[in-house]
């Protein structure tokens, strides 16, 4: 198959992109839709043409997110039309069961729901402006600004560490006090039995 990594000359409608994974952190979405209204659209503009969204170009050249769904959902939110995309490798050649397949093995896919539970192909949404919201994404993602863990290339990395405060916090300790369950967070992540997780910063003497 072709690898492509210059980036498209032409913007793709952000409503055309096709996610890889069925959730976002909503919390992580707001953040960057703030960040697109606090600034100009001259800067917006010069961010996204250093921010390009990677895509796999699959079956009837449609461009499937492999990062970036956040981002991407914040555009669709502020009514952001277009954005320039990596094209990181053109599978259009396959049929859809095929791509889906190899989309999966790569690690270019993420088909688990808002409970954990990985899911059929079927059940990623065909736009981004379907995604549903996990709250564990959101304290992933917080988790790593605040230096609960470091920046880590493994492909979908914030969700493993959803995943694992998942099972540590409860969900109605995070919808009613969020930044309770951070400090919850903070120390878990700190704890020897995240030190298997990409990222991990180990304990602290604190």
């Amino acid at each position: 198959m072709a690898v492509q990594r210059e980036p498209l000359l032409n913007p793709v409608p952000v409503k055309e992109l096709r996610p890889t994974q069925i959730t976002v952190g909503m919390r992580e979405v707001a953040l960057k839709r703030q960040m697109i209204r606090a600034q100009s659209v001259k800067k917006t503009g010069t961010f996204l043409g250093t921010h390009m969204v990677p895509a796999v170009l699959g079956p009837k050249g449609r461009h499937y997110v492999t990062d970036h769904h956040h981002l991407a959902r914040a555009l669709i939110e502020e009514g952001v039309k277009d954005v320039l995309v990596t094209v990181i490798s053109d599978l259009s050649a396959l049929d859809k069961d095929s791509f889906l397949f190899v989309l999966d093995n790569r690690g270019w896919m993420h088909p688990f729901d808002e409970n954990g539970q990985r899911r059929d192909y079927a059940a990623i949404p065909k736009t981004i402006a379907e995604l549903v919201d996990d709250p564990y994404r959101s304290m992933a993602g917080e988790l790593r600004r605040l230096g609960g863990y470091a920046k880590d290339t493994t492909p979908f990395a914030e969700f493993i560490w959803a995943d694992f405060l998942r099972r540590r916090i409860d969900k109605d300790d995070v919808a009613k006090n969020f930044d309770k369950a951070m400090k919850e967070a903070l120390t878990l992540a700190k704890g020897k039995d995240a030190d298997y997780l990409p990222g991990w910063c180990g304990p602290t003497s604190d």
